[in-house]
């Protein structure tokens, strides 16, 4: 079994099928989906709802996580629907074997533990879970629940467009690489500005653990996720992470070799007071529909510290963050991004590479491992800056 960390290999997935008259082309398999669940009732509407995509297909059922594990030995899956409240060993403990029993397929828990159970379902999507979605009550299975459901599998299920394919080697090299790389010099960073959407907190994870105590930037970070998980969350990156962290309020100060965390409740942007800088929490609808929405996190940077900052871009659905990074550009900041083949979702990073803005796209533990390398030579530069 391979250990949750080391999860985060994806072969690229089918492309959705594509209907468009006489130019259309070949259509593609259907998305094949696994339920995991206890109860009858819920596995037989959530198979209505899946087949009711042409583009999709219910591959496999199973009233267990045990009878899962062993149904994956010979089901071929693209997204399995993972219940973590069941009699016996239950999704979260089964995790860890699911994810080794299907490494090429992704994972979105759905449960009525996702409200009312947000530690377990942080932990599981830092395990590598991609995704997330309520399990509603009697009555709660309308069509916009369909909708939901279908877009995020579709999301899940679908391939990372073409272009990722001229990707190399991405997850053993340092060098910038990807598509369309950013030639433009950029500050020395004095903060680090991560966002991240589906699949996002197992790649933060993986790229914090590579962040030494060495390392004493300041951490923000805008992770998409409902308002009553942001607590748990911060917890879970305090103790991943090893560094004091908070959830930004209003006038939350920003200090060295501590994290801040937007909360569900708005966006997390910056301001000077004085000779210190600190948080302001704003509500207006960002462009991405998003909230918390990165964009406005990477545009405070642009200003407030004049772009001497480095963004990153995990995994996520859209294309948050594509607005504001070009902001932070123009100010002279740095925008790194993950590849395509660690992605659940090469959305988010995908727009930012692919509009010229990034100057590194690679897994996260090299990222994190090439921010230790960027740290420590801006480091001995200014030290010797200064004895000079």
């Amino acid at each position: 079994m391979n250990p949750p960390g080391d999860h985060h290999s994806r072969l690229l997935r089918k492309p959705s099928p594509v209907s468009d008259g006489a130019n259309a082309a070949p259509a593609a398999d259907p998305i094949r989906v696994m339920l995991i669940d206890d109860s009858l009732t819920v596995r037989t509407v959530l198979k209505r709802m899946v087949e009711s995509d042409p583009g999709m297909v219910v591959a496999d059922t199973a009233s267990s996580a045990e009878r899962g594990i062993a149904q994956l030995k010979n089901a071929d899956v693209d997204v399995i629907l993972l219940d973590l409240e069941m009699p016996g060993m239950g999704g979260l403990v089964a995790l860890p074997d699911i994810l080794a029993a299907a490494p090429d397929a992704q994972v979105m828990v759905v449960s009525s533990l996702t409200e009312d159970g947000a530690q377990a379902t942080v932990q599981a999507l830092s395990q590598g879970a991609a995704d997330t979605m309520l399990k509603p009550r009697p009555g709660g299975f309308n069509e916009d629940y369909r909708s939901q459901l279908l877009g995020k599998i579709r999301a899940l299920g679908t391939s990372i467009p073409d272009t990722a394919s001229d990707q190399t080697n991405a997850a053993s090299t340092r060098e910038p690489i990807g598509i369309r790389t950013s030639q433009r010099r950029s500050k020395r960073p004095e903060i680090l500005a991560i966002g991240a959407s589906t699949g996002g907190i197992h790649a933060l994870n993986v790229m914090l653990r590579a962040l030494t105590p060495a390392f004493d930037l300041p951490i923000l970070i805008t992770q998409h996720l409902p308002a009553s998980f942001i607590p748990v969350f911060a917890r879970q990156i305090e103790v991943a992470s090893g560094r004091p962290t908070r959830i930004a309020e209003e006038g939350t100060e920003i200090r060295q070799g501590e994290i801040v965390i937007a909360s569900g409740e708005g966006h997390m942007t910056l301001r000077r007071v004085g000779d210190r800088v600190a948080t302001r929490v704003v509500s207006e609808r960002a462009a991405s529909g998003c909230l918390p929405s990165v964009d406005p996190m990477l545009a405070s940077l642009a200003t407030t510290y004049e772009g001497r900052a480095l963004a990153v871009i995990l995994s996520g659905m859209g294309r948050d963050g594509l607005q504001g990074a070009q902001i932070l550009v123009e100010a002279g900041g740095a925008i790194w991004a993950q590849d395509a083949d660690t992605s659940a979702v090469w959305g988010m990073p995908g727009a930012v590479a692919k509009a010229g803005l990034t100057s590194m796209i690679a897994a996260p533990q090299t990222l994190g491992e090439a921010i230790m390398a960027e740290f420590s030579s801006a480091h001995c530069a200014g030290a010797a800056a200064v004895r000079a």
